[in-house]
């Protein structure tokens, strides 16, 4: 009932790990996969190792967190091997390679160096707590979105190119339509919202080392749901949804505003990697109960009524 095929993908059901929870080790992977996510997006990464930014990098906020992680990553080459462990359950548990750089060159660059190992790529340039010229100094902008992505569809032609854009803009259908423009085969939406702050009350000092962070967790999932369901009405591809995504209950809304898959992170820091298995059982139990055959039937659902 639950199983899908999107962008070539067999997927046993359309719930993905987000990009930047648990996706760094091949065996934090794999015990997601084995908890019943049906596909894997690993953390974002690049040509260079990249230490990110000092601790503390996460802070909890009221209905979820802020971080500035900062991009950090072990480089493509250790995140090649990775890669390589994961072939074992690419058959079941397909996986998308969340990369990023700061010119269409090391985008290309990392994008060949891996795509023998993935199923897709989704390219972030939506990170809010990026260095300069990475993230959404690039998705911001329709004319280096655009860039971008038409450069590496055209480097890349027989592996699906996945967007994750930015809300932290006046108009994301703009950058979604330009995305799709260039080539993307499918946009994630969203990345976290802000970036915002956190002061302790005790020193008056930020908490966060880096100041401001991205928001993330169940308190932006209206401003997710906005995105998806206004860009469903404005492009052809199929959206990725993602932002604070906790229960079955939240699954269905983004389904009905327009996502064909759905993404988890920050919600596993509540309920654990099971909560892919809670969330797969719960939504299989109401499309059964409720008279649908597939999920399928159901993305969308908020546009035809």
């Amino acid at each position: 009932m639950l199983e899908t095929e999107i962008l070539g993908m067999k997927l046993s059901n359309p719930l993905f790990l987000a990009a930047g929870i648990l996706g760094t080790t091949s065996s934090s992977m794999k015990m997601v996969a084995r908890a019943g996510a049906g596909g894997i997006v690993t953390k974002s990464f690049s040509i260079e190792p990249n230490n990110g930014y000092d601790n503390p990098t996460i802070v909890k906020i009221e209905g979820g967190v802020i971080n500035s992680v900062g991009l950090a990553s072990p480089g493509v080459e250790a995140k090649k091997e990775e890669l390589k462990d994961l072939n074992e359950i690419r058959d079941k548990t397909p996986v998308i390679a969340s990369i990023y750089g700061d010119t269409e060159e090391v985008f290309c660059d990392v994008a060949n160096r891996t795509k023998e190992y993935v199923d897709a790529f989704e390219l972030n340039v939506s990170c809010p707590h990026a260095k300069c010229g990475f993230g959404s100094n690039i998705g911001e902008d329709p004319d280096l979105t655009y860039d971008i992505v038409s450069a590496v569809k055209n480097e890349i032609k027989d592996v699906p190119i996945v967007v994750k854009l930015t809300p932290n803009v006046t108009d994301i259908t703009k950058i979604a339509k330009s995305a799709e423009d260039a080539g993307a085969d499918a946009l994630t939406l969203i990345n976290s919202v802000g970036p915002g702050l956190r002061i302790d009350y005790k020193t008056g000092k930020p908490i966060l080392n880096h100041i401001l962070g991205g928001i993330a967790g169940p308190m932006i999932k209206p401003i997710a749901l906005k995105c998806v369901y206004q860009t469903y009405k404005t492009v052809d591809i199929p959206l990725f949804g993602v932002g604070g995504i906790r229960n079955y209950k939240d699954a269905l809304e983004f389904l009905y505003a327009g996502a064909s898959l759905l993404q988890i992170g920050t919600s596993i820091m509540y309920e654990g990697p099971s909560i892919f298995k809670t969330i797969s059982d719960d939504l299989a139990k109401f499309l059964e109960e409720n008279g649908y055959k597939n999920v399928s039937e159901i993305v969308g659902l908020s546009h035809r009524l």
